[in-house]
């Protein structure tokens, strides 16, 4: 069950309030001789995406038609047969239910924002949608907006803008920045009018800007709202025409499917994302999707499968070219794959291995988010290898490193290492969780 943004969005537009949609309902129920007594929560559980029964759906049309003068079918309200807004369902219907969520995140809904991610076949079935056919033969669209190259040219600046914003201050901070820019200038251009060829580049530079939305949201616990932007930006990689852009979207779901501990699902979809983009994808993005494997692996506990796709990995990266990869790969950077290589061999137990992993990520260059993680690997391995007060010396320099980035994500790891910091006896521990303690000070 997944929230009706567009019913969200033509309240707003009608300037009904849950209660006051509720009577007239009930009051287009009573026309047709029928007894109803919605109330105000019975509007809310039809945000949150439950379905009203029998002829409800067909009188919320009516209510709207009378008061917004114009027709409504099912799927106008979200309630039409494609309402999932799975990749596979038409363009101009997807259009209008991803720019719905854009202006239901601005507005900071509850039910948005707090929705769970969903699980089972409602989170495969994109993957399998955007795998298999049918594809969009024509992505023109008649518009009053006419769009042009520049406009393209500045959604991709945009999105190089915000991932750099997102880098250096966090999720948090990032996101409503670019959910206001997604609705301000990205939904006017969606809903314009284009030639197919200029709608594909269109449709290309949406989705890689939609994916930092998804990406800033995961980094602030809403995993609901994250996994329908990966799930957009899959939508968007279909119409584009790029299978890398897809199957980037799909490694985001497999980092999110990793964190939920999902972690079956996180091997399939790699491996369709390996497999789907064929000679789309680059060695950046196979490595890192290889070693998001390699941890799937090793916690399911399958080590030989793990060092196979270690292995793999480390052979993609050295295959990378800068300047041949996309502006999305470029979190790919020297020492990725060995924080990612180090994580599957500490679950597997090789502590020595995994050390040696952690210590190369760390000396190789990073922007600020990435050098936070990898010294939160290197602190955790050196508490498991009994070396305490190297740890306590990798804590600090990781907090001073955290400070002024608002996410959630690094706190999370910020607690945890000070939680193994003070249970280890090291002498210099308390200074350390000091200076965590400094960088969790200020509230998000």
């Amino acid at each position: 069950m997944q929230p009706n943004t567009l019913l969200d969005a033509l309240l707003d537009e009608a300037g009904f309030s849950h209660a006051g949609f509720a009577a007239r309902v009930n009051r287009a129920g009573s026309a047709r001789g029928l007894r109803l007594r919605y109330e105000h929560t019975a509007v809310a559980r039809w945000l949150k995406g439950q379905r009203p029964r029998g002829q409800v759906p067909d009188l919320i049309c009516e209510v709207f038609a009378e008061r917004l003068h114009r027709a409504f079918c099912l799927g106008d309200i979200g309630l039409g047969a494609d309402a999932g807004g799975l990749p596979g369902s038409p363009l101009s219907g997807f259009v209008e239910r991803a720019t719905a969520l854009w202006r239901s995140d601005e507005q900071q809904r509850r039910h948005i924002i707090e929705a769970p991610a969903v699980t089972g076949t409602p989170a495969v079935m994109p993957v399998w949608e955007w795998e298999n056919p049918p594809e969009d033969a024509d992505v023109s669209r008649s518009g009053q907006t006419r769009v042009s190259p520049a406009d393209v040219t500045m959604l991709r600046s945009a999105r190089a803008h915000y991932e750099l914003m997102y880098r250096k201050a966090g999720g948090i901070a990032t996101r409503a920045r670019i959910v206001g820019f997604l609705n301000t200038e990205a939904a006017p251009l969606l809903r314009g009018g284009y030639s197919d060829d200029l709608g594909r580049q269109l449709h290309r530079a949406t989705g890689g800007l939609v994916a930092v939305a998804g990406i800033c949201a995961y980094d602030s616990d809403a995993h609901g709202l994250a996994q329908r932007y990966f799930h957009q930006a899959l939508r968007l990689a279909k119409a584009s025409g790029d299978r890398g852009l897809g199957a980037y979207a799909i490694a985001l779901l497999v980092n999110q499917s990793l964190h939920m501990a999902e972690h079956r699902q996180a091997v399939a979809f790699a491996e369709a994302a390996l497999r789907a983009a064929g000679g789309q994808i680059t060695p950046a993005l196979a490595s890192d999707l290889h070693a998001m494997q390699a941890k799937a692996y090793a916690h399911l506990g399958d080590g030989a499968a793990a060092l196979r796709c270690i292995q793999r990995a480390e052979r993609e990266a050295e295959r990378i070219e800068p300047g041949y990869e996309p502006d999305e790969t470029g979190y790919v950077q020297p020492g990725l794959v060995n924080v990612q290589a180090a994580e599957a061999l500490l679950g597997m137990g090789d502590l020595a291995a995994a050390s040696e992993h952690a210590k190369e990520a760390v000396a190789s260059p990073a922007h600020d988010r990435g050098r936070v993680h990898r010294l939160a690997m290197l602190c955790r391995i050196e508490l498991r290898q009994g070396e305490a007060d190297r740890a306590a010396r990798t804590a600090a320099e990781m907090a001073e490193q955290a400070r002024g980035m608002e996410s959630q994500r690094l706190r999370d790891r910020l607690r945890s290492v000070r939680e193994h910091l003070l249970g280890s006896g090291s002498a210099n521990a308390e200074e350390a969780a000091e200076l965590i303690d400094g960088a969790l000070r200020v509230p998000l």
